[in-house]
């Protein structure tokens, strides 16, 4: 990969392209090209969160970006502390030629969100001053160009000072919270942002100072009334998890939007993250219409809802029972709730209940020329790879089609230097046999350092989902009868695995 991109940034096409082009679209072209080089893979990430960047704009240390020193070590938000003055360069400009003006100096005029550029000038009511970037200044002086622009519009060049009061309302979030924390520590975390509620994860240093942080990200986060600290994992068996309100109201009931549908839930009972946003819209991009769908993990309706409005038919499950009533709400919110059978059940007691009834009803009447497809999805990556075992002899009778087996997207975390080999190893052991040229692996996105999340399909193998049928002794086959030497064979040497399972081996 390192070779083939180090060929293709020397080559006259690709320097041509990328001569005149920032970083980031540089790598927009790597991207482009990704999609016709064999074995060069180009990830193009897609922010779908909020986040308070690592550094200011311009690392300088201006006055201008900066609050008053004496806000350091503050706990409790007080706004006026951050009032103070600062001197800028000026231009005094008749007020009928400003407009003129600032379209003829916008790469010296300042550009400041939330300061004016223009103020009145106290000694003339004809005149105006024209507040201009003092990085692009050097001592109150301006460059030749810009002195040629002045005399063109007859403006005297001279550059005057300024006294220009600063206030709260003036500075970002990064930098007033780089002024308040601890100096050399980290000061900025990402945040996700839920309908109304802001979601942090604050690091230990960072507590202390909370209550602030949650009330400037308020502050400078218009439609946030309501900031969140989690303070625990995510371990619970509803994969909810407990967290304090930092600032704000306490309402925690919001509604989102995510790929065009609504969904409404109670953020403190429920598991949302809208970080997967993405991965849901590919999976049900993988749907047609009259494709069937089970959700195994169905939280509020992610995957079911969507997949219903595209006129698939939808069965949808979780353990959570305020999950399972938001899925309901939200059913009759998006108008799909004839169209979703939903339950509230343990996943493997799904799978055995009405996923094995509804499959066992479906397969055998499948025609060869019929185009529907069966989707099982598992979006629980914490376990939800250790219920793959449940589809060994899943179904009985003859296997259907292999157009007709149906595909499981299984979700999964991983720390291994090697995800994808790790997934599906690990898939492996819980099927009983190899998937290798058999699935396909995709990054869902990095959890955290060393942690990613992944989603393994694949079409659940015949030899895997069927009970073979006895031979006339009335014996099982080896393999269904111990399991255990089954998985041992598998892991010793697959070739033996496939041996010791033909019709003609048996007790």
């Amino acid at each position: 990969i390192i070779g083939y991109s180090a060929r293709l940034l020397k080559s006259n096409c690709f320097r041509t392209a990328a001569s005149n082009t920032s970083f980031p679209a540089v790598w927009m072209l790597l991207a482009q090209y990704s999609g016709r080089v064999p074995g060069l893979f180009v990830v193009v990430k897609k922010n779908n969160f909020f986040t308070m960047p690592e550094t200011v704009e311009d690392k300088a240390n201006l006055e201008l970006y900066l609050p008053h020193p004496e806000v350091r070590g503050m706990t409790r938000l007080n706004r006026e502390a951050f009032k103070r003055t600062v001197v800028v360069p000026v231009l005094k400009v008749k007020k009928e030629i400003v407009n003129t003006l600032l379209k003829s100096l916008k790469h010296t005029v300042l550009q400041r969100p939330g300061l004016k550029r223009v103020v009145e000038d106290p000694e003339d009511e004809d005149s105006r001053l024209v507040i201009l970037d003092p990085h692009k200044i050097s001592e109150f002086s301006l460059g030749e160009s810009d002195r040629e622009v002045l005399k063109q519009l007859n403006v005297h060049p001279e550059v005057s000072k300024y006294n220009l009061e600063l206030t709260y309302e003036n500075f970002k979030s990064e930098e007033i919270l780089r002024a308040v924390l601890p100096e050399g520590q980290e000061v900025t975390s990402g945040f996700s942002r839920v309908g109304h509620i802001a979601h942090l994860n604050l690091r230990d240093h960072q507590l202390p100072y909370r209550h602030l942080i949650g009330q400037v990200i308020i502050d400078k986060n218009p439609g946030i009334t309501c900031v969140v600290n989690k303070t625990n994992i995510i371990d619970s068996t509803y994969r909810n998890f407990q967290m304090e309100v930092l600032a704000g109201e306490s309402n925690l009931v919001t509604k989102v939007k995510e790929n065009n549908i609504t969904y409404e839930l109670d953020f403190s009972k429920v598991y949302w993250n809208p970080r997967l946003s993405t991965e849901h819209g590919r999976i049900v991009e993988l749907l047609k219409p009259s494709d069937v769908l089970f959700d195994v993990f169905a939280g509020i309706g992610p995957f079911a809802i969507p997949a219903a409005k595209k006129k698939c038919r939808v069965f949808a499950n979780d353990l959570n029972p305020e999950s399972y009533s938001w899925l309901l709400h939200n059913c009759k919110l998006n108008k799909v709730d004839n169209k979703i059978k939903a339950f509230n059940m343990d996943g493997r007691d799904f799978l055995l209940g009405p996923v094995r009834e509804e499959l066992s009803r479906e397969l055998p009447l499948l025609k060869e020329e019929q185009k529907t497809s069966f989707h099982i999805v598992m979006n629980l990556p914490a376990l939800a790879i250790e219920f793959l075992d449940v589809f060994q002899h899943f179904l009985a009778g003859e296997p259907c089609s292999a157009a007709g087996l149906p595909t499981v997207h299984c979700y999964g975390f991983s720390k291994h230097d090697d995800p994808a080999k790790d997934v599906r190893e690990r898939a492996e052991a819980s099927l009983g046999t190899s998937l290798d040229g058999r699935c396909s692996t995709y990054l869902v996105r990095n959890v955290a350092p060393n942690k990613e999340m992944l989603c393994i399909s694949f079409q659940i193998p015949a030899e895997v989902l069927y009970k073979r049928p006895c031979p006339d002794g009335g014996k099982e086959p080896l393999g269904h009868l111990d399991f255990g030497l089954h998985l041992l064979l598998f892991q010793a040497r697959p070739t033996l695995l496939a041996l010791w399972t033909t019709p003609a081996v048996w007790q």
